[in-house]
Parts: C-alpha cells; structure tokens; sequence
C-alpha cells in the first residue's frame, strides 16, 4: 500500500476541488484549496522525497481558454520530475506519445476510451499500440447510481453504462498497466471513503490500483487499510496538510 501524491490543475492553478462540482460551463468548480506554488513546485517536493507514480490531472478541456495555461503548469511538473509522474485530462492516441516524450511515466486516460456509454476496445488497442502497455493507467473513476458504481467521463460528468465490476477490471487489465479510480462522489470532500468500492477494488488481484476519494485522517487510512487489504494504493488531496488541510504530510510520505 503506497501513497500516490497529486498535482491537480484547473484553471493554470494547482487546485483541490470538489470532484462532483466540477463543470466544463464557464470553467467553474467549488475549491478547497489553491496553491500559490506552481505544479513544478510539488513535482520537485514528490521527487525530493523519493515518492513515485503520482498524477498530474489537467481538469479544464482542451476547448477552455484556460486550457494552455494548464497544460503549461503541467508539462513543467513533468520537466521538474521526468520519469516519476503520470499525467492524465484529454489524453488520447495522437497525443499519449508526446506526454511520454515530455517525461510523463504514463498516461492516464477516461474518456477517450468510453464513448456512447461504452467501452471502445478499438481505441484501447490503438492507446497500446502509441504509448505501450506499460505507459498506460486507465482512469475507472467512477460515481454511485442506483445502488451500483458506474464509470463516469468527461471530467467525471457523463456516466456511461459500465458498471465498475471485477470482471471490467479483468477484462480492461489487459491492456494497461495500472488502474486509478476517483470515488467521484466523496471526492474533495474529506468525508471518508466509498467503502463498498475500496472493498471490490482490494478483492482484485490483477494490476495495480490506487484509490482516490474521501480519505481525510490516519485513522481513515488505517481503516482503508483493513478494507482494502492493504493491497490497494491510495491518495490524499483536499485533506494533505501541504493541500490546507490537517493529515500530516511527513506522516503520509513514509508510504512508498
């Protein structure tokens, strides 16, 4: 069980959101926090300390005037750590390449892989063949309907029709690396885990995974442990006292 750090960025500014907030109309989403720092601040500190397989996640679209800003803060967390962070946010075939060239150790991609509310295997087979297998994380970032976690795209706006089952893990490992998932719906919001969803995602015993979503003190990342097995990485944003809130960063980086 790892800790996995993050840069996200919205709007040019290293931000932690509140995921179910997040809105492509006018670029808007509730904050719990914005940075002073830039993203290449925090990949030096990751790299400093020795922390890998973090992810940079660019959350404005490309056809947001802010997009470039964005995507600047984040090839320069590239630049500041080669090698040691993933990048995700409007990944596809054409471009996946380029991030790796950039530095990133692997892309992370959603939406360009769930279109019509369903898995795309063609483009998963074309994400292998442009990146590699083993530069690529599919994001099965997911939110809660109907009893059941569904797969969400588009900045986890757009529920698709999969369900997040162990059999989609199964299948969709083959083509990827590792597994990120969001619990979209506690996302941001320091309120404890989506239990249920750590608890299947501990129960698969394919690639990795790491978990985002909730987790806002020791204790609850004692308690992700047990649920998970403590076979499942995870990571801490809006709560990380570097991010302005109370879990001990100094604490967490001892998870590698």
């Amino acid at each position: 069980m790892r800790f996995r750090p993050c840069i996200d960025i919205h709007n040019g500014k290293v931000k932690q959101i509140i995921g179910g907030s997040l809105t492509d109309d006018q670029d808007r989403a509730r904050e719990n926090f914005s940075s002073a720092c830039g993203a290449a601040y925090y990949a030096d500190l990751y790299k400093r300390d020795g922390l890998k397989g973090g992810h940079v996640i660019l959350l404005n679209p490309v056809s947001s005037e802010y997009y470039g800003e964005t995507r600047a803060q984040a090839l320069e967390a590239l630049s500041a750590y080669p090698e040691g962070l993933q990048i995700g946010g409007g990944v596809t075939a054409k471009n996946a390449k380029d991030y790796i060239a950039h530095g990133a150790s692997h892309v992370i991609v959603t939406s360009y892989v769930f279109r019509d509310g369903a898995v795309r295997w063609e483009r998963l087979r074309e994400l292998e063949r442009a990146a590699g297998r083993e530069h690529v994380v599919i994001d099965l970032s997911c939110r809660r309907k109907d009893g059941a976690y569904y797969i969400v795209t588009d900045r986890w706006q757009k529920f698709t029709d999969v369900e997040l089952t162990p059999c989609v893990l199964d299948e969709i490992a083959g083509y990827c690396d590792e597994f990120l998932v969001h619990g979209v719906d506690v996302e941001g919001r320091v309120s404890g885990m989506e239990e249920g969803l750590v608890r299947m995602l501990g129960s698969f015993k394919g690639i990795p995974v790491t978990y985002a979503g909730g987790i806002g003190s020791l204790e609850d990342l004692e308690h992700f442990r047990e649920v998970s097995g403590g076979g499942v990485d995870f990571t801490i944003g809006s709560a990380l006292d570097l991010f302005g809130g109370t879990v001990p960063y100094d604490t967490v980086k001892q998870y590698r």
